[in-house]
């Protein structure tokens, strides 16, 4: 077997895989009119002006006078990689929004690709609506440029400043999942998603490509993905870029997606090319939509995926001083560096700005010309002002059913047996009975194990590849179901927090051990709803909800690897404002715990229950005054009666309080002379200081409770 290839094959296999060169693209046709095309080739200069000018400078925004030094910023931060390949797919979707007066979202998925967000949300006036003093003049645009990666400004992601944001980008990897947690129950949304090449490398994303399986054509919106390959990360080539077409092709076939390239960097034929290509694709999209609307019948097609291939970097130099820069790794982040110590290279940056021909681009005001301005939509068609990634605009109070209606009746504390998370699960039937619209259930395949099942006496789990005769006997299935799951927890977590950040609601339910695959998840979202709290255009949205059950303490079947705790700890060291932890010891307090957490917003909630069957203590009142309270002494398994007692036992959670009160009767059977007091926790933070986090005792409850130990009015 030849294991090498001839020179002449290797050329050619170069070429088919080279960003340079005229565009070569599945689909053919040249949609846009020669005045159409040199309007988006200059709005994309605009673009592309803002974004270098957001790298460099803080001072002559439009180059009304010669650069200096002093223009720039001392230290120079931001990344440059990616933002000609996105600002070029967004301005060719905004043609599309206004040809059909789509509803549409813009999620950047590439690392550190805020520049390109920011330059359309800026062009399109939204930015200068929600920050008036980065107006769209001179003085507004030296501020707007200032202010990126500059200290007191904004970061070089798509931050929650960012109009139009539901996706930070900060951690590679989610950009898929959300896109699709956005489109379920949002029929008429498109969520226009660009892949980085870099980010397409890791788990998460590669996994996330499988959300196709659980979209439906008629109750859900489309993802259209556009997978970016501009060939490196910060210092190496990417995988998906140096691999055959013919193979690249066989991954996204495999994935379930029809695949359409558009590639190369002559900018005529392939503004040309984009243009076609995505027209195709909106239109292939409501093809599939209404055939499946039409008829009532859900079915899987192959939804259209774009690969566009461009230099990374696009638009700048090809080589600095002998070394190569566009089309190369050192366009990834400032493309030059050193122009503080190097004259020829503050030339070299201004030749580069002046390129762009800004003096076409924006009036004598600065404000962008009105033939241009005219390219993109207005109101929130606008994808930087659209309401879906403002999500608690659209936010609906979910319709509660109450929660007492599936109490679990207790006439003597420890009497009674009873399956707390099954008995949540007969609440979460309501709860979806009453939201079809706006609620579903998440989990990595545990919905049943985690003993959720009554969800199945209302709804089924979202099926959409093929089905075998056997899944009719328990397998729950329905292309029109309410409960996701998938076994990637990044994935059903990425699902849900678009699902979230888009308007509705939603709770994941998964294993204490396997929590962690999301540990980074988790933070991510804890510091995107840290940053929100600070913004008043942010409107609330409903809280992350985790319901997290099969717990360390009955694991002894499974082994050491299920035996792992330490998920609170990652969500204990978040801010205070944002995280919440309980442990309700029994059904009712489980129930009431839930209610709450369902009704609250701008949380990331967690909740610590077991699955199997326990013990119950509270009738519901005595339960929902002890969850109230968040922390309290149970007078029924103490014997202190009001006196300094000689041992305190305090418990958190269903498995532990149940140990301890086995402990305490322990003690009173063989000393009995013992004065013990029982004290029990459902909200984490009730021990620590209200100083440290809301939920904590104030000074004056601390008080109270070391003068009056058995006083429990402010516990």
């Amino acid at each position: 077997m030849r294991t090498t290839m001839r020179t002449d094959e290797l050329l050619r296999s170069d070429e088919a895989i080279s960003p340079y060169g005229p565009a070569r693209a599945t689909v053919e046709g040249t949609p846009l009119s020669p005045d159409e095309l040199h309007k988006i080739d200059a709005y994309w200069r605009a673009s592309l002006y803002l974004c270098l000018g957001m790298l460099y400078l803080k001072a002559n925004p439009l180059l009304r006078e010669p650069l200096t030094l002093e223009h720039t910023k001392p230290r120079l931060l931001g990344h440059w990689g990616s933002d000609a390949g996105q600002a070029f797919t967004y301005i060719h979707f905004n043609r599309l929004i206004k040809k059909y007066d789509l509803n549409a979202i813009y999620i950047s998925g590439p690392g550190h690709g805020a520049p390109a967000v920011l330059s359309q949300a800026y062009l399109e006036g939204t930015y200068s609506e929600i920050y008036p003093e980065k107006s769209e003049d001179i003085a507004g645009l030296q501020r707007f440029f200032k202010q990126f990666s500059f200290p007191g400004g904004i970061g070089s992601h798509a931050t929650p400043e960012t109009p139009g944001s539901i996706h930070e980008g900060g951690e590679l990897g989610y950009s898929i999942s959300h896109a699709y947690g956005t489109v379920y129950d949002n029929p008429d949304l498109i969520a226009l998603v660009m892949v980085g090449d870099g980010e397409s490398e890791t788990g998460p994303l590669a996994t996330s490509w499988h959300s196709n399986k659980f979209l439906n054509p008629i109750s859900d919106g489309a993802v259209l993905p556009i997978l970016h390959l501009n060939g490196y990360k910060i210092n190496n080539p990417t995988i998906l870029a140096r691999i055959s077409h013919d193979e690249l092709k066989a991954l996204f076939v495999g994935y379930g997606y029809t695949p359409y390239f558009v590639e190369g960097s002559d900018h005529e034929t392939m503004h040309q090319a984009m243009a076609a290509t995505l027209e195709h694709c909106v239109l292939e999209i409501r093809e599939i939509q209404q055939k499946a609307r039409q008829t009532g019948k859900a079915f899987r097609p192959r939804w259209p995926v774009v690969i566009l291939r461009s230099p990374k970097g696009w638009t700048a130099p090809r080589e600095v001083d002998g070394h190569y820069l566009e089309g190369f790794w050192r366009a990834h982040q400032i493309p030059i560096t050193d122009v503080g110590a190097n004259p020829s290279h503050l030339k070299l940056l201004e030749s580069w700005l002046r390129s762009y021909r800004p003096e076409e681009l924006f009036d004598d005001n600065g404000r962008l010309v009105p033939e241009l301005k005219a390219l993109a939509p207005t109101g929130n068609r606008r994808m930087s002002a659209n309401p879906v990634a403002n999500g608690g605009l659209l936010r609906r109070l979910l319709d509660m059913p109450d929660f007492r209606d599936s109490a679990v009746k207790v006439e003597k504390p420890g009497a009674t047996l009873a399956g707390n998370v099954p008995t949540l699960g007969n609440f979460l039937r309501e709860v979806t009975r009453l939201n079809m619209g706006n609620f579903r259930v998440f989990g990595p395949d545990e919905t049943q194990s985690n003993r959720l099942e009554a969800l199945y006496d209302v709804t089924k789990k979202v099926w959409l590849a093929e089905y075998f005769p056997e899944d009719a006997d328990g397998g729950n299935l329905a292309p029109e179901g309410r409960v996701m799951e998938m076994l990637s927890e990044h994935t059903v977590e990425g699902w849900l927090e678009g699902y979230l950040l888009s308007g509705r609601h939603g709770l994941i339910n998964s294993y204490e051990p396997f929590i962690h695959v999301i540990d980074s998840m988790f933070n991510q979202h804890a510091k995107w709803l840290e940053k929100c709290n600070e913004l008043p255009w942010r409107a609330n949205v409903a809280s992350l909800n985790l319901l997290i059950t099969a717990l360390v303490w009955r694991q002894d079947h499974n082994g050491f690897t299920h035996q792992d705790p330490g998920f609170l700890d990652v969500v204990a060291n978040k801010s205070p404002d944002v995280v919440r932890i309980y442990l309700p010891p029994d059904a009712n307090c489980l129930l009431s715990v839930g209610d709450h957490c369902l009704r609250s917003v701008n949380y990331a909630n967690v909740i610590i229950a077991d699955k199997q069957v326990h013990l119950q203590y509270l009738d519901m009142e005595a339960a929902i005054e002890h969850c109230t309270k968040g922390v309290g002494i149970w007078d029924w398994a103490s014997n202190d009666q009001g006196a300094e007692p000689d041992v305190v036992m305090a418990s958190c959670g269903d498995c532990p309080t149940m140990e301890s009160l086995a402990a305490t009767a322990l003690l009173r059977q063989h000393l009995p002379g013992v004065r013990v007091r029982f004290v029990n926790v459902v909200d984490l933070f009730k021990l620590v200081p209200h100083t440290e986090h809301p939920h904590g005792l104030t000074d004056r409850e601390f008080e109270a409770a070391a003068s009056a130990p058995h006083t429990r009015a402010r516990l």
